[in-house]
């Protein structure tokens, strides 16, 4: 086997949150896969960055609308490494469509963010049941949306898809229990990211102003809560949110 770490496998460790949760998980002694669809460079650079600091990290694609795509990169990993000790469900797909604009959300549009942001974490999660259950201490940590719980965010498709990821967290809690631990992180607003960066200046400083703790959440924020929900042993089942306290998605 290619190293004695645990392994965590973290989706979209190209994107800005993704690549906080790697090198999160990578500095604090996990071998992380990271995957990216297309982009090479961004997966790279995230490599680097928890290699060059002393851990251990690799790359790999993966077109997480593939199922055969999903079931080959679980067969690759073990039979490289023979464990798979956290699976991180960060990618994603969205696009902006206002709520009212129901004519512009089309079927395809809709199938592909239900595929990318629904259905492909379930796979992954059902393609990697054996090897995260195998030590019985695996963990699953899928990463979701305050626009799951109250209906606010780029689209009704991508409200709809975060929703049911919040629900697939607490079934998947049921049926990979006892040996396995799932859970949820519902980001809001995240400040300096690529996403963030795309709102209206005063859609952004409106989740500033609303959020009762003044202001909104980090990418580091969620690297944390993730780490922490891994390390933990008796916490299944749950969402948490992280968007400084904004009173719509409170629940």
């Amino acid at each position: 086997m290619k190293t004695q770490k645990p392994i965590a496998l973290v989706t979209g460790a190209s994107g800005d949150i993704g690549g906080a949760i790697a090198k999160e998980l990578g500095a604090n002694g996990w071998h992380v896969i990271g995957t990216y669809v297309g982009a090479t460079d961004a997966a790279a650079a995230t490599v680097a960055v928890i290699n060059n600091a002393g851990g251990s990290a690799e790359a790999m694609q993966l077109d997480q609308r593939d199922p055969a795509a999903i079931d080959s990169l679980i067969a690759n990993i073990a039979s490289d490494y023979g464990r798979l000790d956290v699976l991180v469900n960060n990618a994603a797909w969205n696009i902006g469509i206002p709520f009212r604009r129901l004519d512009d959300l089309t079927a395809d549009i809709w199938d592909r963010v239900m595929e990318t942001n629904l259905r492909a974490p379930f796979l992954l999660a059902r393609s990697a049941a054996k090897l995260l259950s195998a030590d019985g201490g695996g963990h699953i940590v899928n990463i979701s949306s305050a626009g799951g719980i109250s209906p606010g965010s780029s689209s009704i498709a991508y409200s709809s898809s975060k929703a049911g990821l919040n629900h697939l967290t607490r079934c998947l809690a049921v049926a990979m229990s006892p040996d396995v631990a799932v859970n949820c992180i519902a980001p809001g607003l995240v400040e300096n990211t690529r996403m963030a960066a795309r709102l209206p200046d005063n859609v952004a400083e409106g989740a500033r102003q609303t959020a009762v703790l003044g202001r909104v959440g980090e990418a580091e924020d969620i690297a944390k809560q993730t780490l922490a929900f891994v390390q933990s042993t008796s916490v299944t089942g749950q969402t948490l949110v992280i968007d400084g306290g904004m009173p719509g998605a409170m629940r």
